[in-house]
């Protein structure tokens, strides 16, 4: 296994292992995640082990044109009862997705370091969210749902989090990114049934390091 150096740079996905692991070590440091999304390559890991970075064999992706939208779910679109803004509260989307329960899981992934690196992306304009909300039995508005991820300034966004603290908030939250931002390509990484159920499929990870190069 390669261990990263100082220097900005990950070997050739041809040298990561069975589930996709390139490279450990380095850091988080801003410019490195800029580099690493770039090229694939995205971090993964839990508190206390050093940091592994990841380019699966196979990519969840998400095309626009092939979202999926059930019947209940534009039910409850219809409805209007929530409100969806744009990049307004990363914090705390970063912060709920880190403390959310997920079911299976042991505590999360996102360390107090990852939490702070994509704040620091979020300050210079890269890291981004999404976010849902609600108003309570006092009329005040809380935050219910919402997702954050690296936009790359060229029609991909990669999803990193999403999280939901009311039924299907973060469904509502991904529906109005694909709809709304009008990116060409959803990175969801790697797959999962909740992504799954709104479209995302899996494609070889050659072919998405083509759609990176475009």
């Amino acid at each position: 296994m390669i261990w990263l150096s100082d220097k900005i740079e990950f070997p050739p996905y041809e040298l990561a292992t069975e589930d996709g692991v390139i490279a450990l070590g380095g850091d988080l440091s801003s410019e490195r995640l800029i580099y690493a999304y770039s090229k694939g390559v995205f971090p993964w890991f839990n508190e206390g082990e050093p940091i592994v970075w990841y380019s699966p064999p196979e990519r969840m992706v998400l095309f626009p044109q092939e979202l999926k939208i059930s019947k209940s779910m534009k039910q409850i679109l219809k409805k209007g009862i929530f409100e969806i803004t744009d990049n307004t509260a990363f914090k705390e989307v970063i912060f709920n997705c880190k403390n959310a329960e997920r079911k299976d899981q042991d505590g999360t992934w996102i360390t107090n370091d990852m939490e702070q690196a994509y704040i620091n992306l979020h300050k210079i304009g890269v890291a981004k969210s999404i976010e849902v909300w609600q108003l309570d039995a006092n009329n005040d508005k809380q935050l219910v749902g919402g997702l954050y991820g690296i936009d790359l300034g060229n029609g991909i966004f990669c999803g990193e989090s999403m999280f939901s603290k009311a039924s299907n908030m973060s469904k509502v939250a991904f529906i109005y990114l694909v709809n709304t931002c009008k990116y060409k390509l959803i990175d969801c990484q790697v797959y999962n049934d909740h992504l799954a159920s709104l479209g995302a499929r899996e494609i070889d990870r050659v072919d998405f390091l083509n759609f990176l190069k475009k």
